[in-house]
C-alpha cells in the first residue's frame, strides 16, 4: 500500500490528507482511498465533480452536508455514511470549518461485486451507505474512529470490502472491454468503435452498458474526458493553456472544451481553478479538485 500525507498544524487547525491504494486483492474493486481531517479552516463550499468512480464515504466525526445533489429533484440533506453513483453533473458540498472521513473509489463493474447490485440503480443520486449494505456501513464507520491513525483504518477497509466481495459474472465482458477501452483512449473512442471491439450493434452495447453503469457509453466518455482534462488542470503550479489542455484531451477545441466544462462542472474551467485549484483548494473530500487520476479499472 502506498500512501501519501498532506498534513498543516498551527494553532487551532488542522488540516490532513492522506491517499493510498487498496490492498492488491481488492484492486479490481477499488482504486484508492483517501482520507480526510479538517478543523478551524474557514467554511466553504465545493463542487463534488463527476468522475468514473462510485463515491462511497464514511465520516469521523461530523457528518456530510449536501447542500445540492447532482438531481435537482433530491432534496439537500447530512450523511454519516453516503453512496453516490455516475453522475453527469456536480454536487454541492458545504462544511462550517470542519470535515472528517474516508472516500472510497469504487469502480463502478464493480458494484454488483462490493453491493449486490448494478451501478445504474445508484446513477445521478446519493443514498445512506447502510440502505444498499445494512450494517456493514455503520459498522465500518465505527471501526474507523476507533482505529488509532490512517493506517489502520485503511486496513480495516481492506478486510471488511474483501469479505464483502462477491463476484457476481453477471458483467457482461463486453461491457467490461468496452469501459477499459473508453478508459485506455481517455474517452476518445466513437461508440461505433466501441461497438466493434465488442461484437455488439451500437444500439445494444448502449443498451447493455448503461443497464450496468447507469450512463451511456457516450456520457460515459464525456465523464472520463472531463475527468482526465481537471486533473490535468491542477496538476502543476503552471496550469496548461485551455486550448493545449483541448487538443491533449480530445476536444474540438478551447470552446468545446469551456462548455463542457460549465456543463459538468457548473463553471468555466478558469473560474472553478481559481475557487478550487491545488493552492486556492482546501476542501479535501468528495473528488477534490488536485491530485492525479487513479488507475484503470482491472477486469
Amino acid at each position: 500500500m502506498t500512501t501519501k500525507a498532506t498534513e498543516a498544524v498551527g494553532e487551532g487547525v488542522v488540516d490532513e490528507a492522506v491517499r493510498a491504494r487498496p490492498a492488491p486483492e481488492l484492486r479490481p474493486y477499488v482504486a484508492w482511498y483517501s482520507g480526510y481531517r479538517q478543523r478551524g479552516i474557514a467554511p466553504a463550499v465545493h463542487r463534488g465533480l463527476p468522475s468514473p468512480y462510485l463515491t462511497f464515504i464514511l465520516t469521523l466525526d461530523e457528518p456530510l452536508e449536501i447542500a445540492g445533489h447532482p438531481d435537482p429533484a433530491q432534496p439537500p440533506g447530512t450523511y454519516a455514511t453516503l453512496l453516490g453513483g455516475l453522475h453527469t453533473a456536480p454536487a454541492l458540498i458545504t462544511h462550517d470549518g470542519r470535515q472528517s472521513g474516508v472516500q472510497i473509489a469504487v469502480h463502478p463493474l464493480a458494484a454488483r461485486a462490493l453491493f449486490g447490485l448494478p451501478a445504474v440503480e445508484l446513477a445521478g443520486i446519493d443514498v445512506p451507505a447502510e440502505e444498499v449494505l445494512g450494517r456493514l456501513g455503520p459498522r465500518l464507520r465505527e471501526q474507523l474512529q476507533a482505529a488509532a491513525d490512517w493506517s489502520e483504518r485503511f486496513a480495516l477497509l481492506d478486510a471488511a470490502l474483501l469479505r464483502a466481495a462477491r463476484p457476481s459474472g453477471q458483467v457482461p465482458p463486453e461491457v467490461g472491454r468496452a469501459w477499459q477501452a473508453l478508459r485506455r483512449s481517455g474517452g476518445r473512442l466513437p461508440v461505433a468503435a466501441l461497438a466493434r471491439e465488442t461484437g455488439w450493434s451500437a444500439r445494444h452495447l448502449q443498451e447493455r452498458f448503461r443497464r450496468e453503469t447507469g450512463l451511456t457509453p457516450k456520457a460515459a466518455a464525456r465523464v472520463i474526458r472531463f475527468d482526465r482534462a481537471r486533473h490535468l488542470l491542477t496538476a502543476s503550479a503552471r496550469p496548461p493553456r485551455l486550448a493545449e489542455l483541448a487538443a491533449r484531451c480530445g476536444y474540438f477545441d478551447q470552446a468545446h472544451l469551456a462548455r463542457e466544462f460549465r456543463a459538468l462542472a457548473g463553471s468555466a474551467p478558469s473560474a472553478w481553478l481559481a475557487a478550487e485549484g491545488p493552492e486556492e483548494s482546501r476542501f479535501r473530500n468528495v473528488q477534490a479538485g488536485a491530485g492525479a487520476p487513479a488507475a484503470e479499472w482491472e477486469a
